[in-house]
């Protein structure tokens, strides 16, 4: 996964303020998005953003 000194600064590029990890996931509760984490990658994109909780199709 993601080293934990890397997700002590880590911030959402929309809100700047901290994630939390959710599986595959970092998630920003407060604007209900998370962002993909790639073969241990964050992916900080806000283009790249899903809605959270993901939902099944």
């Amino acid at each position: 996964m993601i080293d934990p000194r890397l997700l002590e600064i880590l911030v959402c590029p929309q809100d700047k303020q901290p994630l939390e990890v959710h599986g595959e996931y970092l998630v920003n509760p407060r604007l209900d998005i998370a962002y993909p984490v790639q073969d241990g990658v964050p992916v900080l994109l806000a283009e790249e953003a899903v809605s959270w909780p993901l939902t099944a199709n």
